[in-house]
């Protein structure tokens, strides 16, 4: 691990917040000499979530904390917030609920929440009234003021209630990675859609692109730190570049597998109408880009996609699906589908149901409608029984089994290359790797082999996973 002002020079910040960091590490090692005090970071949410939480752990070891698994043990805890589904908040909340005891047995504790949830002003409001344990709270606009938040906590300021008016790019907080051959890489933020449903335009704000200038830098020093898996990461990364002129996406991609290094290049999330002939001509010719694309199709339904305000109807997807396998006929493609979206037929689940057969999708993540607060769904009438929604939830999963252990029998008798990332959650004895799509591989095999790219052959699979040895 390279030291503090190593990593401070390399990853570069504002100088009024680099001072703040000083200023609190200062403190923090008058009061607990050279024992750095636990910090702790919970996120939930999205891969942007995930980025996010890599930058605020940057910015807290800068402040001279060291990454904590026990809340009860740390001085900083920070909940990184999502507000995509209504179950996410509620976890949250009750997450940060059990901080009060931690606060109540040890009042120096500063507590920190930050994300999407707190952009919303009833959210925001409900912390400030209902959570007085709380010290502060910071919207995606506004992570790179976490010094001040913690310093201004510490030193038994007012509490702070951020909520970015302007939302813009942060360049330079530094980042912190647990495990640093595997990396996400935003290259955007925010959305432009504003999708019926979805609540991200308004908590991260209109879309902004980064230069690629600052992309390729960012990705050089991934690489040269041992990254063999890059992801490349915004609300709709398609829509790269567009705000700025001069590239796009696919532009992109091409100018970071030009670089030298051993990697793997993700990139997600894809919106339809926007995924390219060019784009797809990339991923199928560059060795580099993964050949996996996640295309989210929400619904089968043309009547719903219109009123989710898609922009694309189910033609038009297949039309996608049909070039990206034209160019790539063995490329894994995953999507993400809503259930129970308001005014949802049978007639329009079963249109779903029949995209998914066309398709036959290697992985899906599928959803059950949750109204979110200020969206336009939400307000909508015909809104689908719970009862109704478990029902559907059901045959949706039952047929995208079938289909997911179907597409996972192709692997079987092959050799893939894949990157082992840890030991296997329910068997000690495993190891689990991943190729270009998102599907486990697991193996036998000790933790030596984490961080590194393993040669397998794949000796059987199920639904939800392949089986593989050692070459």
């Amino acid at each position: 691990m390279t030291n503090d002002r190593d990593f401070r020079i390399e990853k570069g910040l504002v100088d009024t917040q680099l001072d703040i960091c000083e200023k609190v590490k200062s403190l923090n090692r008058e009061k607990y000499g050279d024992s750095r005090p636990g910090c702790y970071i919970r996120t939930f949410g999205c891969q942007q979530n995930e980025a996010d939480s890599e930058r605020i752990a940057g910015l807290c070891r800068l402040m001279g904390y060291e990454p904590c698994d026990d809340p009860a043990k740390a001085k900083l805890i920070l909940v990184n917030t999502c507000a995509v589904r209504e179950h996410a908040e509620k976890k949250a909340l009750s997450i940060i609920g059990q901080t009060k005891h931690i606060k109540d047995a040890c009042p120096d504790t500063v507590i920190g929440v930050g994300g999407c949830m707190v952009t919303q002003q009833h959210r925001a409001d409900k912390l400030k009234n209902s959570y007085p344990y709380v010290c502060f709270t910071f919207d995606t606009g506004a992570l790179h003021l976490l010094p001040e938040l913690v310093w201004g906590a510490l030193k038994g300021e007012k509490r702070r209630f951020v909520i970015s008016e302007e939302y813009g790019i942060a360049e330079g907080i530094p980042t912190y990675r647990e495990k640093p051959f595997k990396a996400w890489l935003s290259v955007m933020y925010g959305c432009n859609n504003f999708c019926s449903y979805c609540i991200v335009p308004y908590v991260r704000g209109r879309e902004r692109s980064r230069s690629p200038e600052a992309i390729i830098e960012e990705a050089k020093g991934l690489i040269s730190g041992g990254a063999l898996d890059i992801t490349l990461l915004g609300q709709n990364v398609n829509s790269y570049g567009r705000d700025i002129g001069g590239t796009d996406i696919s532009s992109l991609i091409r100018q970071i597998c030009a670089l030298e290094g051993d990697f793997k290049l993700h990139f997600m999330t894809s919106h339809p109408k926007d995924a390219s002939d060019e784009l797809i001509e990339t991923v199928a010719r560059e060795d580099k880009v993964a050949k996996h694309f996640h295309l989210p199709v929400q619904s089968g339904s043309d009547r719903i996609l219109a009123a989710m305000n898609r922009k694309y109807t189910a033609e038009k997807y297949l039309g996608v699906i049909d070039r990206m396998r034209a160019a790539c006929p063995d490329i894994s493609i995953t999507s993400d589908i809503i259930v129970g979206f308001p005014g949802e037929t049978e007639e329009d689940f079963e249109a779903t149901l029949e995209l998914m057969r066309r398709v036959r999708y290697d992985m899906v993540f599928s959803f059950i409608y949750s109204p979110r607060e200020g969206t336009p769904a939400a307000r909508m009438e015909n809104q689908v029984p719970p009862e109704v929604t478990r029902k559907r939830m059901a045959r949706l999963l039952e047929l995208q089994d079938a289909i997911c252990y179907e597409r996972n029998r192709r692997f079987v008798g092959r050799r893939l290359t894949a990157l082992c990332e840890e030991v296997s959650k329910n068997d000690p004895s495993m190891m689990t790797a991943r190729a270009d799509s998102p599907r486990p591989i697991h193996f036998k095999g000790d933790e030596s082999c984490i961080g590194t790219n393993v040669e397998l052959e794949i000796y059987d699979s199920d639904t939800y996973s392949l089986y593989g040895k050692l070459v």
